[in-house]
């Protein structure tokens, strides 16, 4: 069957931080200012970051459902193929998200939609993935020669890919709001130049993500692989060269966590160079090297989510 890979890094799974302050010169500030003030873009962040929390769980939850269904099809068809374990959903996020924020404006309407299809896929999909186990557990692929292991497999396959479509949309529909509400959120914040030059290396790793991405399922383009890596190498650079030093003693316990992120910044450029080291020899990037640099990415990821929260 066709595969529908998630990976972490296909993602922008970007945290903002939520803290209180005063008003935002911007047109989609002022907006969010009219609506309620600072309430309004803590009530979008939380939106946000509880959206993105579950986006991530379930995609993980998906794919190995996925990887499941595909050993569960081969051993139903006769083969010796070993059925991976599921692993459990923990979308703790979910249950924390009870409305679509207002302030999203015109774009509300358009978000919840694409949020329905979110939660009906999600069930659905755990529908059949049950009645897919029970198929298995009863071995009543030797009634059939697994004829219904395939058919649930195709339907779980074609609700993941609604999901994950769902998903990326309102993703691409939050951002602005988003956006618009972390600039009222940081404008009188004591840390406002470490996470906006924290972000700035987030855009810039998205930025690489996409292209290596891209290359994985095509071919390999060294010299915008290199270009794209010089381009990262230089705001994570930037970053690291920042002395946090910040007054306010109930920031303190920050600077670790801006060292950390820094720290795995720099280890995703060692994994990167290798990666493109790798690749041109072998004229294309390798499933190990994409694994590798989801799990660095993964790692910056979390560290920027600990900072900014």
């Amino acid at each position: 069957m066709r595969k529908i890979i998630v990976l972490a890094m296909a993602l922008t799974f970007t945290s903002v931080s939520v803290i209180s302050c005063k008003k935002d010169g911007s047109k989609l500030g002022k907006s969010i200012l009219n609506l309620g003030g600072a309430d309004e873009a803590n009530t979008i962040i939380d939106f946000n970051n509880n959206f993105l929390d579950s986006y991530k769980s379930t995609s993980k939850h998906i794919e190995s459902i996925l990887r499941y269904a595909d050993g569960a099809v081969a051993k139903a068809k006769g083969g010796t193929a070993m059925i991976m374990p599921v692993i459990g959903s923990m979308d703790y996020a979910f249950s924390k998200i009870k409305e679509v924020p207002s302030g999203f404006g015109k774009d509300k309407a358009a978000i919840e939609a694409d949020f329905n299809t979110y939660k009906a896929k999600k069930d659905i999909i755990e529908k059949k993935f049950e009645e897919l186990k029970s198929y298995m557990n009863s071995e009543d692929y030797k009634d059939d020669k697994g004829a219904k292991a395939d058919a649930i497999t195709k339907d779980i396959e074609t609700e993941a890919q609604a999901l994950f479509t769902s998903g990326e949309n309102i993703i691409a529909k939050i951002k602005p709001a988003t956006d618009a509400a972390e600039e009222v959120i940081l404008k009188d914040h004591p840390m406002k130049e470490y996470i906006i030059s924290s972000k700035n290396v987030m855009n810039s790793l998205d930025s690489n993500i996409n292209v290596l991405d891209k290359q994985y399922s095509g071919k390999f383009d060294e010299a915008e692989a290199q270009k794209k890596y010089d381009e990262l190498a230089k705001t994570v650079e930037a970053n690291s060269k920042l002395n946090f030093s910040v007054k306010d003693p109930q920031y303190s316990y920050k600077k670790s966590q801006f060292e950390s992120f820094n720290k795995a910044s720099s280890s995703f450029l060692d994994t990167y160079r290798k990666l493109i080291r790798n690749a041109k020899g072998a004229g294309k990037i390798s499933d190990s090297d994409i694994q590798q640099i989801d799990s660095s990415y993964e790692s910056v990821l979390n560290s920027y989510n600990s900072f900014v929260k």
